[in-house]
């Protein structure tokens, strides 16, 4: 199985065109998809459950380093990643702690190397008093107790939320999700996938929705982490309309990547800044920024500063998921294979958007992380097209027969979901049942609800 090869970055940009083909080097044959898994998990003082600090983090990242298993990354004298020949521990903001696994072939696979990083964290944790928990928001620490990890592109992004929306730097140190990664064979192929996976955001926020909780108390959100998202960069994050009409193309991502305004470039390893001015990549492109002019380089790193609900880089990467407990991670994996990888499976799902209009859709968008599964759609609930989406995605699974050693096909990994489907009741409101009694009581309730 193949996986993307980046062209020379340095290059520099001659035309449009570069962009456009830029974007389409993510097609590839059948035989070379693969699945990508990336799992954002809250860290916390095991007594306290409130964030733990970078400095324990670190620690956290040394032990790990320790085992001879990863490759260190540092900034300055601060180690802030891991990495090895197929995957990476990286640091969000404020200290969530990051896995994104090796593209694989099937759910197996990253169920593999799932098991081992959380194996890993937790020996490592223990030593150290932290626990992990599967959780969208983090439950008890404000945002100003959260310190930053120490990345200089956190210096730019940071005061640059607090001009976007009220709750960008509760995004960047509160909130956790888990993300998707997966190919198409064609620009065609690629922009039916990528209608869908906006079309179907808001049943991910409803069916994994997992952060009703925000600075200790409940929220009023069953994903919180939704309504984060949606308050804190217009420009770069929620729906881009466009591409949720038929007959779109990788010219009209690179137009809407164009016209959203850039954090920054890098250069001989420093940062420079561009938020001090609202400019775009389309100004950057036509004029420069003073003696720089844009690289491939500039182009790549833009894009990963977009975050729609589902983007290219040049995957598809969808992006709705609360993060979740350890035994339902992987379960919005085993979704978007059964989805996404099957013909009969993706023209089932289109199908069932056939009738929604723009207006109702948006609507029912920002419905979905308040509502759950109770969220209206069509004639009934998000919660009828749930069940109607897992059983196109079970059929799906079974006809493409990827099997574990024990016979197993990857229809295992939905079955925490479809029970979350079949009572209607979320893992969000689940917690809220038990979050009552003292201090005590609810950090024990969150362990057990999301503790890794």
């Amino acid at each position: 199985m193949t996986t993307f090869i980046k062209p020379n970055l340095d290059h520099p940009i001659d035309s449009r065109q570069d962009l456009v083909a830029y974007l389409s080097r993510g097609v590839k044959p059948r035989r070379d998809w693969g699945i990508g898994a990336e799992m954002e998990k809250l860290v916390v003082d095991a007594e306290t459950g409130r964030a733990a600090s970078y400095p324990r983090i670190r620690a956290l990242l040394e032990l790990l380093l320790a085992d001879g298993a990863w490759s260190g990354i540092y900034e300055g004298p601060n180690l802030i990643a891991l990495k090895d020949a197929s995957s990476s521990v990286t640091l969000e903001p404020g200290g969530q702690l990051e896995l994104s696994g090796a593209l694989c072939a099937d759910i197996h696979c990253c169920q593999k190397g799932f098991s081992q990083h959380i194996d890993g964290i937790i020996r490592a944790g223990r030593t150290l008093g932290l626990r992990f928990l599967g959780l969208g928001v983090q439950p008890f620490s404000r945002l100003q107790e959260i310190g930053w990890v120490p990345k200089a592109r956190y210096d730019i992004m940071g005061p640059y939320m607090q001009h976007t929306g009220d709750m960008g730097q509760r995004m960047m140190k509160q909130s956790a999700g888990l993300q998707v990664n997966f190919d198409y064979s064609s620009e065609e192929d690629c922009f039916r996938k990528l209608r869908l996976a906006f079309h179907l955001s808001p049943l991910f926020y409803a069916l994994f929705a997992n952060s009703p909780l925000m600075d200790g108390i409940p929220s009023g959100f069953l994903s919180t982490r939704g309504e984060i998202w949606a308050r804190t960069d217009a420009d770069r994050s929620g729906l881009v309309p466009r591409l949720l009409l038929p007959g779109a193309t990788f010219n009209d991502y690179a137009d809407y990547a164009l016209d959203v305004p850039m954090y920054f470039i890098i250069r001989d390893g420093q940062y420079v800044d561009f938020t001090r001015e609202r400019f775009t990549f389309r100004r950057y492109l036509a004029d420069g920024f003073g003696p720089h002019r844009a690289t491939l380089g500039d182009w790549d790193l833009h894009l990963s500063t977009l975050f729609p609900e589902a983007r290219l880089r040049p995957h598809i990467e969808i992006r709705s998921a609360d993060s979740l407990p350890s035994r339902a991670t992987l379960a919005v994996a085993a979704l978007v294979k059964g989805i996404f990888y099957d013909e009969q499976a993706l023209a089932d799902s289109l199908a069932l958007f056939e009738t929604v209009d723009t207006e109702t859709f948006a609507i029912l968008y920002r419905q979905s992380w308040r509502l759950g599964l109770q969220t209206p759609f069509g004639a009934g609930t998000l919660q009828t097209l749930a069940l109607d989406i897992l059983a196109i995605a079970r059929d799906s699974l079974r006809r493409q027969r990827a099997l574990d050693e024990e016979g197993q096909d990857e229809t295992v990994y939905l079955q925490d979901v479809e029970e979350i489907a079949v009572t209607g009741k979320t893992l969000a409101e689940r917690l809220l049942e038990r979050w009552q009694g003292s201090h005590e009581d609810k950090l024990n309730a969150l362990y057990a609800h999301c503790g890794f």
